[in-house]
């Protein structure tokens, strides 16, 4: 179903609103220049407007807000650095696209093994799931939400983080070195 245009430009709105401070400071880690960053997170949202008649409104927006904001800070890193090397010297160029590569391939097989591991929990216990965790809502919201009591909406999460954990058993290393890369 198509959202009325007004529609569309409230939930943008409401979009714009709650992420463009988070995102700035998110690009930070990667960009150390806050006017630079501000302009990559506008620029990710003009794009989202350019698409707004194609963009899902409805679904969370987070993961691709981030991953969008994540991309073309390194975009921008490698611009920057092709800018500065010129055309003498591209093989620290291309060792740094090899390792942004390496990145997105680990990152996007992790991102799939999370989103199979999701996708096998029980149904009550994935919906509790995608409630905190990507619309994060608290667990008292999540009981009013799906008339559950707290501690069936606490003993739900528990399942699905022991059930997501013993899914990612094999991909912890990755896990891990995803997280390395973060704090850097």
């Amino acid at each position: 179903v198509a959202l009325a245009q007004k529609d569309i430009e409230k939930k943008y709105s409401e979009l714009f609103h709650t992420w463009f401070a988070p995102l700035c400071y998110f690009a930070r880690k990667y960009i150390s220049d806050m006017d630079t960053c501000r302009e990559i997170v506008h620029n990710v949202f003009v794009s989202i407007w350019e698409k707004k008649n194609e963009f899902d409104f409805e679904k969370p927006a987070r993961s691709y807000l981030f991953t969008s904001v994540y991309n073309r800070c390194l975009n921008h890193i490698r611009d920057q650095k092709k800018y500065a090397v010129g055309k003498a010297d591209t093989s620290a160029l291309e060792m740094y696209d090899q390792a942004v590569n390496e990145d997105h391939l680990e990152a996007a097989e992790l991102e799939a093994k999370i989103k199979e591991g999701i996708d096998s929990l029980p149904d009550k216990c994935r919906e509790v799931f995608i409630l905190n965790r990507f619309e994060e809502k608290k667990y008292a919201e999540i009981a009013d939400k799906l008339n559950l009591s707290v501690k069936t909406v606490e003993a739900q999460m528990s399942k699905a983080l022991r059930i997501l954990r013993d899914h990612l058993t094999d991909y912890l290393h990755l896990l891990i070195l995803v997280l390395l890369k973060n704090l850097w």
